[in-house]
């Protein structure tokens, strides 16, 4: 089932509420008290909202066992990313299942997994048709303006809170030395803001661990895991992914195929995310042993490829690959072999070349690395906007939309459909 923007917008308020509500209650149970759960002021716990709409958007084509599969495993990756940019982000720890068996640094555990799981499942097969006939029950204006006005509050209280506890520990001094632009009462105003907000997330986490913050060497050219960092691993899985896959398909089918994600160059962007996201997710985990990390990449890298799959046939309406004739295979969009090449590569990367690249990386002048991260960067935004243009293009010429614009008439005469194939000769156009 197809749903549209303000459907899930609806969805995710709702189940942002419903998750402050299930919190609230049992933090008021577990505390003897009433705590305001979640990372903003509102009645909303956003990692709900967003999980279910993940799950929502991901899964719809799945039923029974598997969709609890498949929804326990996103919900996991959701929290446990969400553990990590917490702590990346404020140097706390908002949770903490350490106490409880088969955990992962306290931010996920089997037993939560297969809560989520159940929830998600209740959620998708009886919870989105209900609270969907209860919108529908609303006139269209009503509708959007309800989601709008949802929206609009929501962002602002996303940015108060992320301005609060981005400075925790520096806000007050700053605001007490600013003279020049900001009245008293302004500052007045800002200070019961921060301690408003400071509170309530001290009351609603009085178990927060607070966390170390990384060591930064400003002579060191992207030191640790950093932007710069990371951004040149993207590029380089980028162009060692697609390197790895040409060579792959030339050995299993003896042939050379393009196997690049853009229009300009030889890089594949599914694998360049998955560099940046493994090094983010696991470089904390770079001396755990290589059977830990297998698992890991095993997992992160089947619930990542399916995502990919699922979105690219959303946005492009096209199929990029198709495991259907392959064993243990979900939908054709994964499968158990190639999950364990991702759980292979995981091992690879953060054991062997993770250490090398990094140190290469890092002995670039700093001057002249920062800028040519900035080239880099440009170059590859606009190749991932003018690959993404010609894909949506190629889409809309297979639905026999014609070029009316300028934009459409340019893609055509420079990105046809013979040289399109030639780019991307697997892709397969979902409505054929």
């Amino acid at each position: 089932m197809n749903y549209s923007g303000y459907e899930l917008l609806w969805l995710f308020f709702l189940y942002s509420f419903l998750g402050w509500l299930l919190e609230t209650i049992a933090a008021a149970a577990r505390h003897k008290k009433f705590v305001n759960r979640g990372l903003i002021n509102g009645p909303f716990c956003m990692i709900y909202g967003v999980g279910a709409s993940i799950v929502t958007i991901f899964c719809h084509e799945l039923y029974g066992f598997w969709l609890f599969v498949a929804s326990a495993l996103i919900a996991t990756v959701t929290e446990w990313i969400a553990g990590h940019t917490i702590e990346r982000l404020y140097h706390e720890k908002w949770w903490d299942y350490s106490d409880r068996k088969w955990n992962l640094d306290g931010y996920i555990c089997l037993s939560r997994s297969l809560l989520w799981g159940l929830l998600c499942t209740i959620a998708v097969t009886w919870g989105n048709p209900v609270l969907l006939y209860g919108f529908g029950m609303f006139p269209v204006l009503l509708q959007k303006i309800l989601v709008w006005v949802l929206l609009i509050l929501l962002s602002v209280d996303i940015v108060a809170t992320l301005i609060v506890l981005t400075g925790r520990s520096k806000y007050v001094e700053q605001w007490q030395n600013v003279d020049t632009f900001l009245t008293d009462v302004t500052r007045k105003l800002g200070m019961k803001v921060y301690i408003s907000v400071n509170r309530r997330i001290d009351h609603a986490y009085p178990e927060a661990q607070k966390k170390e913050r990384e060591e930064v060497v400003s002579d060191v050219f992207a030191y640790g895991c950093c932007f710069d960092k990371i951004f040149w691993l993207f590029v380089i899985g980028c162009f060692l992914g697609d390197i790895t896959e040409t060579l792959y398909c030339r050995a299993v089918s003896g042939v050379w195929m393009s196997r690049s994600s853009l229009v300009w160059g030889s890089f594949s962007i599914v694998w360049g995310f998955a560099i940046a996201a493994a090094t983010i997710l696991l470089y904390r985990y770079r001396e755990r042993s290589d059977t830990f990390l297998f698992v890991t990449g095993t997992f992160l890298g089947g619930v990542y490829e399916y995502i990919c799959s699922v979105l690219t046939e959303l946005f492009f309406g096209k199929v990029f690959w198709d495991y259907s004739s392959m064993p243990f295979n979900l939908g054709g969009r994964i499968n158990l072999l190639y999950c364990f090449f991702w759980g292979i590569a995981a091992v690879v990367w953060i054991k062997l070349l993770y250490p090398r690249f990094s140190g290469w990386i890092e002995k670039m002048p700093v001057r002249i690395g920062k800028i040519l991260t900035w080239i880099l960067l440009l170059f590859m935004c606009c190749n991932m906007f003018v690959s993404a243009a010609a894909l949506i293009r190629s889409d809309q010429r297979n639905q026999g939309i014609e070029a009316t614009y300028a934009w459409q008439k340019i893609l055509d005469e420079r990105f046809d459909d013979e040289r399109l194939e030639r780019i991307y000769p697997n892709a397969m156009n979902v409505n054929n």
